[in-house]
């Protein structure tokens, strides 16, 4: 597993958006081999959204060719609720770039049968040739999805019951009533997850220190979904200077030869990760 530090959040989110419209390219999707992007919602991921849909309107990259798959959604709320995850992802992103709808994929939470939308969500994953890239965030907690403390690491997409911690987490996005904040979700699993050929998860941050001490620095652990990424042979996680405030084994930044700009290493285990490899 790679760890990316950059200074700054703003940082991270511009190598994470650059990677992914690389990626992209590099794939080079037709309409018969689309590139298939898996996708988060919450409050890391927007910028990077931002950026992308920036890059798009300069002509640098297309989304014609992409498929994209969200990793939840609510159970109960209208899909044009302003806080569902159809909206979100509309809102920040789907509606500034060009991708087809019928290429955009995010779970019905209105379903009259929900295990079956959920097995069909994994078909339809299946269906498309397997997601090529997941986009993660993660919790204060560590998870990733929904798939909070005590989650399978095995688990795929299913109904969940949230957290407290997490209703209360999310109550700051229905006005701070959490009364009104669902407490159900759909979500892709941790295996679902683990699937994907490639896995990048941004973390920033001062709150999200602890988890990614946890998940960098603990054993495997399905207290901390996130953890699960070591398993992973092309999995990154992105993180700025804040978010690494907690980790036992220190970053080491350093100057460039022949810049201005700073490298970081962070020693783990027996070798040394570094930002640029």
């Amino acid at each position: 597993m790679r760890l990316i530090i950059r200074e700054k959040a703003k940082e991270a989110s511009v190598y994470v958006a650059d990677y992914i419209v690389n990626r992209i390219k590099e794939f080079n999707p037709t309409p018969e081999r689309p590139f298939v992007l898996g996708l988060p919602t919450g409050g890391s991921p927007i910028s990077v959204y931002q950026l992308l849909v920036d890059k798009y309107n300069a002509g640098q990259i297309s989304f014609e060719n992409v498929v994209t798959f969200n990793m939840d959604e609510y159970v109960g709320i209208p899909r044009d609720h302003p806080q569902s995850y159809h909206t979100f992802m509309w809102r920040h992103f789907f509606s500034h770039v060009n991708i087809p709808p019928t290429n955009v994929h995010i779970p019905n939470g209105n379903a009259p049968d929900l295990a079956a939308e959920c097995e069909a969500y994994e078909a339809a994953i299946v269906a498309a040739g397997g997601i090529d890239l997941f986009l993660a965030g993660i919790g204060g907690d560590g998870h990733i999805a929904f798939n909070e403390p005590g989650s399978s690491l095995a688990s795929r997409t299913r109904v969940k019951t949230l957290a407290y911690d997490t209703v209360l987490d999310n109550a700051r996005f229905f006005d701070n009533d959490i009364t009104q904040v669902p407490r159900l979700a759909l979500t892709v699993g941790v295996q679902t997850v683990l699937d994907a050929r490639e896995v990048v998860a941004i973390v920033v941050g001062a709150r999200k220190a602890v988890a990614l001490r946890e998940c960098l620095e603990s054993s495997v652990n399905h207290m901390w979904t996130l953890s699960a990424l070591q398993l992973h042979r092309h999995a990154m996680i992105v993180a700025d200077e804040d978010a690494t405030l907690e980790l036992r084994v220190r970053t080491v930044k350093v100057r460039a030869i022949g810049s201005d700009a700073y490298m970081y290493t962070y020693t783990i285990g027996r070798g040394v990760v570094d930002n640029d490899r």
